[in-house]
């Protein structure tokens, strides 16, 4: 897996000290996640590399930018990523777990959008690499854990976005609704036409919704990308 720096079109991220690299998951996230609420604070949990966050630095003009990592080696990338990006001055990362983070935080202002690309990979499987399988693995952060958390910082009219395994939808918006979190907007995503779905996109508030359901399908054929992934993501990727 590559440990080269990742060039975006507006920023750069350096990778080598992270367990996770930059993956297509938290690249749809950060593009799809819906800023028509135009929040005035943002965290992201679980920030890696910092990427998503850096997304919505590059497209929200959002005051402050918070991200939250619980490893000491991708902390202190993300610190760096966020230091070397034109925007620096709006993005700060907290090095804690997230249950930490609740406690301290939870009086305090609450986040207009929280977003979160989680470790899911729940299977037995595991990697020789302890810090790729805490990464990976939601047994580092459990979804009650983590929806639990976001009702606790979320603003009333905030919104909470992530993506997760297609098989986990269901019992996720349950999870959520649990904590009075619906369902705003689902998009499930396919690799290919003829593929199964693989993503869930999910945004939550707090507001009873009708959900807007949506597909959104990655490729026609290897590396020919749809146009409706093209438009979501073009603002990133070099070479599209």
């Amino acid at each position: 897996m590559s440990q080269k720096p990742f060039q975006f079109k507006e920023f750069t991220v350096n990778q080598n000290r992270c367990a996770m690299k930059i993956g297509t998951d938290g690249v749809l996230l950060g593009a799809w996640a819906s800023l028509a609420h135009q929040p005035d604070s943002i965290l992201d949990i679980g920030t890696g590399t910092g990427v998503i966050a850096l997304m919505l630095a590059q497209r929200s003009p959002a005051i402050l930018i918070d991200a939250l990592e619980i490893d000491e080696d991708a902390y202190e990338q993300a610190v760096e990523n966020f230091e070397q990006s034109d925007w620096g001055d709006r993005l700060f990362c907290y090095h804690a777990a997230f249950d930490e983070f609740v406690e301290e935080m939870q009086d305090e202002e609450k986040y207009e959008l929280i977003i979160s690309n989680p470790p899911f990979y729940a299977e037995d499987y595991t990697s020789e690499n302890t810090r790729r399988n805490k990464a990976r693995f939601v047994g580092a952060l459990p979804f009650l854990e983590l929806v639990e958390g976001v009702s606790k910082l979320l603003h009333p009219h905030g919104e909470f976005n992530t993506i997760i395994p297609h098989r986990e939808e269901t019992g996720f918006i349950e999870m959520a609704e649990q904590f009075n979190l619906s369902p705003k907007k689902i998009t499930r995503v396919r690799g290919t036409e003829d593929s199964p779905i693989k993503r869930s996109l999910l945004s939550f508030s707090f507001h009873k919704n009708q959900p807007e359901i949506e597909e959104l399908i990655i490729e026609i054929s290897r590396h020919n990308y749809t146009e409706n992934y093209k438009n979501l993501v073009k603002d990133f990727y070099l070479k599209l």
